[in-house]
């Protein structure tokens, strides 16, 4: 018995001891199937030998991650061409999951592109060259190797190619048809003639067909090209066997329908890859975004024009108007409108003056800017949100798994189908071996599941690329999936339902004064990056008092924080802080403390020495569209809860402002994510809105986290959806543009599988005793041609669309 047991190498991150290799090595020998497990914490790696039969690597490494350290994989982009339908696509993807040390592979027909997950330690990226070359396909380079000029020649090298190959058809076979239908009697045997006329042709157009086919059952495996060569292939061999009476008679004459039939697969194919190349728009315009060059000062201020990967992290840009802006930055002087369209979605142009953040791609207006450079290369947001989009592009939903599972049952079902059509038809009905043929052949060429395969990365490709044209970026195909099953949504109050900019209203010393209340205040809270200490320390600069010095400065999550001022001892924060440090408040100042709530403003309560000396009042205004996006949803019929640390009063005084009914106050930061935990074992499905900077564990627990927050690296990073402008109606439109997408990949799905339903029964004959009705091969050819191309079709119409809710925003929310 030959031994079947596998080693693997897993690169980790994040073990800090000895133990934690301990930790490791236990939890892979916990595996069933894994035979011996080794972790070495000097190299960080662990050597596993395995059975593949009942452990597969990928279990290996999220077992790892699982126990709460990293498994270092790279990922790579590779182009691959010469693939026709979702048979391809699964092929190319068995191919590679062969190969030890790839984790995941997904295969995008109609980006023509492989995502694949790997351990550097054990394979390479020549191995899957050799591996996707070995199966007949054609490895085009890396994503990136080529420049995107080179890329194009190659496109437009392949549809000349196939244009080609259908025009020699149709110039052949066109001319051949009328001939034979008109009944023009030439002074030479018919047969001859038409072999000697189609035959090279007939190998020219349908040589990259047969040449597919032949590496298909090399590797032993059916695809759609193997069912085109038996159908053009029969057609052309019956008629030469019938030219020179071997078995067959004359009538056997199929040589105009065999190179008409060939030219409509390469005419479906042109059609095909014409499409499949616009729906990558979105990328190319992205990419056509990034600067090439930048202009930058250096020693002694002399103005030098470098490559844009040649700026480094704090050099000083200069940018003029009209130019791009080469990296990401801050600006030191200057000042001009700044286009930020293409990012932002915004149309309206943005004011830059010194400390105002600028990013790469954008274009200057009309002044001169000097900014630091402070991102470079895929550091920058452009470059961040181009990786983003082409991931996610590469992601399937899983209602994929519908057309996959369908396409596994569906080349042995149709050549089932077609040999007992032809039996049926020949030995128990009676017919002409003529017809018996042309009912073969008509089957196998008319049930492609070319449209299947294409049906959700085309929707997918586009409707992603549309996300990202309107400053909308979803990150996955699965959070497309379950954006449309959302039931509830749950806002973060500050910074998300509001602006996050709160101001200090109201003074109300108790003990001292005013001014020294709020002088005292700030002294403490200049030390905290609270929302709410910023606002209480601009107000003192904006009187300009003068801060003291705090000492023993510390934070309370939730609560507030507690410093020594000079020889006073201060407590600043919420009840909860004071009656833990048993400081009592009166009936009088309760009632100011409620006054202020019920106005939907935050009462900061200040303590010097164990007594209530002053109250803050601080309210934050909610931000331009609030009220509009929680009244869309509510027309979606979803439900709307608001979450946030503030009291219950304060928490529902701004909640009826903006219109939502349930409120869950007091909460705090780590307890967010509880909550929606609580709500999804309820068995709601939750979408979570924060500003990805403090929300992350609750976008990470929610079933679809949005994150808002400007591009930002932790905004990326925490949730499914990333709204890059920091407008709340996108969120709505995030939705919106998921249910449309999922709408628009089963109507793709619903006619993939329709052409095949109606005419594979007409093909087999089913209307010929009643009608009459027979289904000619050529026939078969342009319908299987037109399912393609009525999928790609709708994909693309996706590019033009503008969710309700990005109407209401760009109408002024009217």
């Amino acid at each position: 018995m030959a031994n079947s047991k596998k080693k693997a190498e897993i690169k980790i991150s994040g073990m800090h001891c000895a133990s934690c290799a301990l930790n490791v090595e236990k939890t892979l020998q916990g595996l069933e199937g894994v035979e011996e497990a080794q972790v070495n914490f000097g190299t960080e790696k662990a050597t596993v030998e395995y059975d593949p039969e009942k452990v597969e690597l990928q279990k290996l490494e999220k077992s790892v991650e699982e126990a709460g350290y990293g498994v270092v994989n790279q990922q790579v982009v590779i182009k691959v061409g010469g693939m026709t339908c979702a048979m391809c696509v699964q092929a190319i993807e068995g191919v590679l999951k062969k190969i030890d040390g790839i984790s995941q592979v997904n295969v995008n027909l109609a980006a023509e592109k492989a995502y694949v997950t790997y351990n550097p330690q054990m394979t390479s990226v020549t191995e899957m060259k050799e591996a996707i070359e070995n199966l007949g396909y054609e490895y085009l380079g890396v994503e990136g190797e080529l420049q995107e000029d080179q890329e194009e020649k190659l496109r437009e090298a392949d549809l000349k190619d196939k244009r080609n190959r259908f025009i020699v058809a149709f110039a052949f076979s066109i001319p051949l048809m009328v001939l034979m239908y008109s009944g023009i009697m030439l002074p030479f045997n018919m047969s001859y003639f038409m072999l000697a006329v189609t035959i090279l042709p007939f190998i020219y157009v349908s040589y990259p067909i047969f040449s597919a086919a032949y590496r298909s059952l090399q590797n032993r495996s059916l695809n759609m090209d193997v069912m085109y060569s038996m159908g053009i292939g029969v057609a052309f061999v019956s008629s030469i066997l019938g030219t020179f009476d071997i078995v067959l008679t004359p009538e056997f004459m199929f040589y105009e329908t065999a190179l008409m039939l060939a030219g409509f697969l390469m005419l479906g194919r042109w059609m095909e890859a014409r499409a499949k190349g616009r729906t990558g728009t979105a990328i190319k315009k992205l990419i056509g975004l990034q600067a090439k060059t930048a202009l930058v000062l250096r020693e002694d201020g002399v103005e030098t024009m470098v490559p844009v990967e040649d700026v480094m992290v704090g050099d000083t840009v200069l940018v003029k108007p009209g130019d791009k802006i080469p990296v990401d930055g801050k600006v030191i002087s200057g000042e001009s409108y700044v286009d930020e369209s293409m990012i932002t979605g915004e149309p309206i142009p943005s004011l830059k003056i010194s400390g105002s953040s600028v990013v790469g791609g954008t274009i200057n207006q009309n002044g001169v800017l000097n900014f630091q450079a402070e991102k470079i290369g895929r550091d920058t947001v452009l470059a961040q949100i181009i990786k983003l989009v082409e991931s996610a592009q590469g992601s399937k939903p899983p209602v994929q798994r519908i057309a996959d599972q369908a396409v596994t049952y569906f080349i042995p079902t149709v050549l089932t189908v077609a040999i007992v059509a032809f039996l049926v038809w020949y030995f128990l009905l009676g017919s002409t071996l003529l017809f018996g043929l042309t009912v073969l052949i008509s089957i196998l060429v008319v049930a492609c599941p070319c449209a299947l395969g294409l049906a959700t990365p085309t929707a997918v490709t586009v409707g992603i690329g549309r996300g990202a044209e309107l400053g909308i970026l979803v990150k996955n195909g699965e959070a497309l999936e379950i954006s449309e099953k959302l039931t509830t949504f749950l806002f973060d109050k500050t910074g998300t339902l509001t602006k996050g900019k709160p101001e200090v209203t109201n003074l109300i010393g108790i003990t001292m004064d005013d001014k020294y209340l709020l002088e005292l205040a700030a002294s403490v809270e200049s030390n905290s990056q609270h929302p709410l200490a910023k606002a209480i320390v601009t107000k003192a600069r904006d009187n300009d008092l003068n801060l003291h010095k705090a000492e023993e400065f510390n934070t309370f999550g939730g609560k507030g924080v507690s410093a020594n001022v000079g020889r006073k001892n201060v407590l600043i924060g919420n009840r909860t802080l004071l009656n833990d440090n048993g400081i009592p408040i009166q009936d009088t100042e309760e009632e100011i403390i409620s006054k202020l709530e019920e106005e939907g403003k935050t009462a900061v309560l200040m303590a010097v020495d164990n007594l209530l000396s002053g109250i803050l009042g601080v309210a934050d205004t909610l931000k331009e569209n609030t009220p509009q996006a929680i009244s869309e949803l509510k027309k979606m019929g979803l439900e709307v809860v608001m979450i946030t640390g503030d009291n219950k009063r304060t928490a529902k005084a701004i909640a009826n402002k903006i219109g939502i009914d349930q409120v869950m106050a007091g909460v705090l930061p780590e307890d967010k994510s509880a909550e929606v935990k609580r709500l999804q074992d309820k068995g709601e499905v939750v979408a979570f809105v924060g500003d990805g900077i403090n929300d992350a564990p609750a976008l990470a627990q929610a079933d679809v986290g949005i994150a808002i927050g400007g591009g930002t690296d932790v905004a990326i990073e925490s949730g499914e959806i990333v709204l890059i402008k920091n407008d709340l109606l996108d969120a709505v439109a995030g939705v919106q543009l998921s249910s449309k997408v999922m709408g628009r990949i089963k109507l793709n799905l619903f006619w993939a599988f329709a052409y095949n339903v109606i005419l594979i029964p007409v093909a087999a004959g089913l209307l010929y005793p009643s009608f009459g009705i027979t289904f000619r091969p050529e026939y078969a050819g342009l319908a299987m041609a037109l399912s393609s191309v009525t999928v790609v079709t709708l994909s693309l119409l996706l590019k033009g669309y503008m969710p309700p809710s990005k109407k209401l925003e760009l109408s002024g929310g009217d």
